[in-house]
Order: C-alpha cells, then sequence, then structure tokens
C-alpha cells in the first residue's frame, strides 16, 4: 500500500506494539501530528508541558514496563529539549525512540528557521542516531532503531525526519515483528570456572546492579544468593532486583549505602558482581575497593569489563542467563560464620534517624507502611534520593525508577507520569526535593490535565539540601547560593496548576496527608517542611576508602 512518510511512522510504531507516546507539536512536526489526529484511537498521545518532560515520561515509561519508550519533539528547541532526557537514559541503560522531526531536505545546513543538527548534537549520548532523507528507507531505520534500542545493553536511538520525508509517499510493506532471546555468548568452560571461584570462596559478598534490573532476572538472583548463602548489596539502579525484606539483604553500597555493605564488600574474600559498572560513588577510592577480594563480574556490555575495576574472572553475556547457567550446576554453599559475622553489622550499625521531628526518613517509612512496600517510587537527586533508597523496602523490580548516572535535577516528576500511565492501576510516587521541584513544577499542570492520580511529596528544606550537605562538610560551612531566600509557595503554585495540595510541617500530620492522597482521583502534591541541616548518612567522604563510612555519631565522637 502507498502511504506517506508520516503515516508509516505511525505504522512501524504500531508494528513495535507501541500505544503510548509523549511529546509536544511543532512546526516540522505537523504531519505526523496530523496523522495522530486521524489514528486517536490508535495511540494515547500524552502532551506534557516541556519537551523535556516527555523524554522523562518516555524514561518513566520504560523503566517501570521493560518496552521501548517514545517521545517526540519538533526541530530546533524542540529537539535540543530532549537532550537532557535522552543522556538521562542513556547513563542508565534506558530503552527509548525519539522521533524528532527537521527541516525539509532543500534547507539543510542553511540556518534555516528552527534547524539544529540534533542527530550530531546527541551523537555521544545515543546507541545510534539516524537522518531519514529518503522515505524509501524511513520503515526500515524505525525498525533498526527499535531494535537497537532494546537489544544488548538498552539505550536511546533518535530519528531525525526532514519534514519532506513525512509528506513524501511510497510503498510500505508491514513487518511482524518477532522478539529475540538474548543469544547465549558464554560458554560452559566460563560458567565452571565462575562456579570455582564461588566453591572456593569462605566469605562471598553479591553486588548487584541495574542489568538485574534490565535482564529481568530476580526470580534466578533470589535462587542464587540462597544457593551460595551470601549476603546481598545493590546500588540505586539495582533496588528492587533483590527483595530488600530477604534476609540476606544488607542495604545499598557506596557514598550513602550501609555501613554493614561497605564494610562487607571491604572485607569479603570474593565480590560477585551482578550486572553493575563499579561506579565512582559505589567504589570511592578505586585503589583501596574489595582489596580482599577477588572479583567475579557479569555484564553484558563488554565494556564495563576492567574499565574501572580489574577483574579476576568476568563472563560477557545477559545477567539472567548466566545465573540460570549457574543455578543449574551449583551445589548448596554454607557460610554461617560469615553470614553471622554481617548479622553483627547488621546489629551494630542499622541506619537511623532523629526520631523527635519532622524528617524525610519518617515520612518514607511511613509512605512504605501505608502501600505496603508496592508502590512505584520515581525520585529526583539529592538528599531526598537517598532517603528513598534507604528507607523504602523495595521488594520487586521496576519499582525505583530515579537518576542514578546523569544525577538529573528534575527527572522525577515526568517519570512518575510515564509511569502512571504505563500502570494506572499502581499507587505512583514522586519523592523531589524543593529545589528539584523548581526544575520541572510545570509538569504537575500535565499531571492534571489527564487526571492521573499520581502523588508529588516536595521534601521541602528551603535549601539545596546534598550541595548544602557538602559545603558544611567539606567547604567550611560556605553556603554559597544553596539558600532559597524567597516566598515561593508550592501549595499555591500545585492548586494553581489543577493539583490538590496539602501541607505538613509536624509528624503528627504525615499519616493523614499520606492517606488523603493514597485516596484522591487527582494529582497531589504534599509540601513536607524540614529542618535546612538535615543531613544523609551513612556517608562516605569523595575519593575516600567506603570502610570509611561515617555517620553523625562519628562526627560527634571526632570533636
Amino acid at each position: 500500500m502507498v502511504l506517506t512518510g508520516a503515516q508509516i511512522v505511525l505504522e512501524c510504531l504500531k508494528e513495535q506494539g507501541v500505544d503510548t507516546v509523549f511529546g509536544y507539536p511543532g512546526g516540522t512536526i505537523l504531519n505526523i501530528y496530523d496523522e495522530l489526529y486521524k489514528q486517536k484511537d490508535n495511540f494515547l498521545h500524552i502532551l506534557t508541558s516541556h519537551e523535556q518532560g516527555a523524554s522523562h515520561a518516555a524514561d518513566g515509561y520504560a523503566r517501570s514496563t521493560g518496552k521501548v519508550g517514545v517521545c517526540l519533539a519538533t526541530s530546533g528547541p524542540g529537539s535540543t529539549n530532549l537532550v537532557t532526557g535522552i543522556a538521562t537514559a542513556y547513563m542508565d541503560s534506558v530503552p527509548m525512540v525519539a522521533i524528532t522531526c527537521n527541516v525539509t531536505l532543500p534547507l539543510l545546513g542553511k540556518d534555516t528557521f528552527q534547524e539544529v543538527d540534533i542527530a550530531g548534537i546527541t551523537m555521544p549520548i545515543t546507541k545510534h542516531g539516524y537522518i531519514v532523507k529518503d522515505i524509501n528507507v524511513l520503515a526500515d531505520t524505525i525498525r533498526k532503531a527499535f531494535k537497537i534500542a532494546k537489544s544488548g545493553r538498552p539505550g536511546p536511538v533518535i530519528v531525525d525526519i526532514t519534514k519532506d520525508v513525512t509528506a513524501n509517499t511510497c510503498e510500505y510493506l508491514p513487518v511482524k515483528i518477532i522478539e529475540e532471546e538474548p543469544k547465549r555468548k558464554f560458554t560452559d568452560a566460563e560458567i565452571d570456572a565462575a562456579l570455582e571461584m564461588i566453591e572456593a570462596s569462605k566469605k562471598p559478598y553479591i553486588y548487584v546492579g541495574g542489568g538485574a534490573v534490565i535482564s529481568g532476572a530476580s526470580k534466578e538472583l533470589r535462587t542464587f544468593a540462597e544457593t551460595v548463602d551470601a549476603p546481598v548489596c545493590d546500588t540505586l539502579m539495582g533496588k528492587g532486583a533483590f527483595d530488600s525484606t530477604h534476609s540476606l539483604y544488607t542495604g545499598m553500597i557506596g557514598m550513602h549505602g550501609t555501613k554493614t555493605s561497605n564494610f562487607g564488600a571491604s572485607e569479603c574474600d570474593l565480590l560477585i558482581t551482578l550486572g553493575a559498572r563499579f561506579s565512582d560513588r559505589v567504589i570511592g577510592n578505586a585503589r583501596t575497593f574489595a582489596q580482599k577480594a577477588k572479583i567475579l563480574q557479569v555484564d553484558i556490555d563488554a565494556a564495563e569489563i576492567n574499565k574501572n575495576i580489574r577483574t579476576d574472572m568476568a563472563i560477557v553475556g545477559d545477567l539472567k542467563q548466566v545465573l540460570a547457567a549457574l543455578n543449574e550446576k551449583l551445589p548448596q554453599q554454607e557460610h554461617s560464620e560469615w553470614l553471622g559475622k554481617i548479622a553483627d553489622y547488621k546489629s551494630r550499625f542499622p541506619l537511623s534517624y532523629e526520631t523527635d521531628k519532622l524528617t524525610c526518613p519518617y515520612i518514607i517509612e511511613t509512605l512504605d507502611r501505608l502501600t505496603d512496600s508496592d508502590a512505584i517510587i520515581t525520585t529526583d537527586v539529592g538528599q531526598h534520593q537517598m532517603w528513598a533508597a534507604q528507607y523504602y523496602k523495595f521488594k520487586n523490580p521496576r519499582t525505583f525508577l530515579t537518576s542514578g548516572g546523569l544525577g538529573t535535577m528534575g527527572y522525577g516528576l515526568g517519570a512518575c507520569i510515564g509511569a502512571k500511565v504505563a500502570n494506572p492501576d499502581r499507587v505512583c510516587v514522586n519523592i523531589a526535593g524543593d529545589g528539584c521541584f523548581r526544575m520541572n513544577m510545570n509538569e504537575l499542570a500535565t499531571a492534571s490535565r489527564y487526571r492521573l492520580p499520581i502523588i508529588e511529596i516536595v521534601i521541602n528544606n528551603h535549601v539545596l539540601g546534598m550541595v548544602r550537605q557538602w559545603q558544611t562538610l567539606f567547604y567550611d560551612h560556605h553556603y554559597s547560593q544553596t539558600v532559597f531566600e524567597d516566598k515561593v509557595d508550592y501549595c499555591k503554585i500545585a492548586e494553581g496548576l489543577g493539583c490538590d495540595a496539602i501541607r505538613v510541617t509536624k509528624k503528627s500530620e504525615v499519616e493523614d496527608a499520606l492517606k488523603k492522597a493514597l485516596k484522591s482521583e487527582t494529582p497531589v502534591l504534599i509540601d513536607c517542611i524540614i529542618e535546612e541541616d538535615d543531613k544523609v548518612f551513612p556517608m562516605v567522604a569523595p575519593g575516600a576508602p567506603i570502610s570509611d563510612a561515617f555517620d553523625a555519631s562519628d562526627l560527634a565522637s571526632a570533636k
């Protein structure tokens, strides 16, 4: 059949099973939007308040489902407004296809109104980028984009289409997309070598990253951990891959990880690294990280092997498949003495916070209890992000959506919208700092427009909390540009954007506010006023060994 380029774009999206897109229209992409109007029964289009919100929403949709998220934008500033969201997805291996449109082919390269080389701009932050100048290659290009986005280590792909291509016509032949299982590349010899290391270990520790979530390896991971009889820690991106209520779980590792996880990783004789990339926020001082241990790393991306930490043994492959192969051959191990020591650490160094005032940890623990640890939690970046990771009990994968690699302030609200659109029957909560909320608070209008009953919790300390914490600890209390000395009222803003709003100033108000928000059929903002100098502990100073983790009591005793 003969179709226009705009029709081909939508047909290709249907081929891929896409029924939801996030975007913002403009001149060069109008042909596609005109076709969306004609096919409104086939697609749910979420009009965000800003293109960056569209990219974050597509990201949240993808992270919460495992599907490819799709966002649309016009040329020039429309496409450049996607850049932060694309970079966020790239750093955290999120499958996304961003479709943009550019000026017509005869006008390319002539500094035409709203012309920009978005494929060139995003080259370092995408798995691949296409500029489509010929309608005859449009369909195959879109199909390739989806395949690249979701294969191997996932990531974003951009498809930029000149406007004339969306108007031109050609013969379109539909293709049935057949999902392929990732092909096993590792060998039996590698599995046997890994098993030999595991069976020789007296003090193994399992370190879980985002790859365990992406590969869907939670079931295999639990079996593996229980068979190895080893404690398990995770990264920010690995939250939910291993049930945080399990007796073997010891908490997050790294700069704001638990002392138990940091001490355990520093004392183990085998660190089994599963789908993790040895981020600087995890390893601290690379020269001192896990010095007593042999390193066994499993990752789908060969580029991650020996990039930050030298390994003794590595297996490149899909984590779910690798763990299944290991579990098939691995005999039950027993490490009661080692687990006893870890249990002692857990008893001596629990997470703690001040209980005589309103704090973010108390709010999150209350939210965890009221939602039975089963909400989808999104966050922005900073203190509230760390507290959410520490105090919410993530039992399942794809329930903690946060910008781990890029650290994108303003990510959470758009991601929460995307997650709620994808999971309408789930409770979806964004936890933001007041500094982050200012970045993309306009997306409350999007939640209101579509009557999405999300909950926006603003942890409001009137400062840039994490930056202030660093200024307090490492910059001699020089609070340069981190205090919000203004009269901004977040409740009035929320109400002005069509949402309900509640202000909380003391502990006794938290539970009622959350219960009211959880029952609401419209978006609700809860403005939680906490003290400006609350700090996230434990903490590791930048560049220090993770075994040097300290908390408030350590600071007090050092004075």
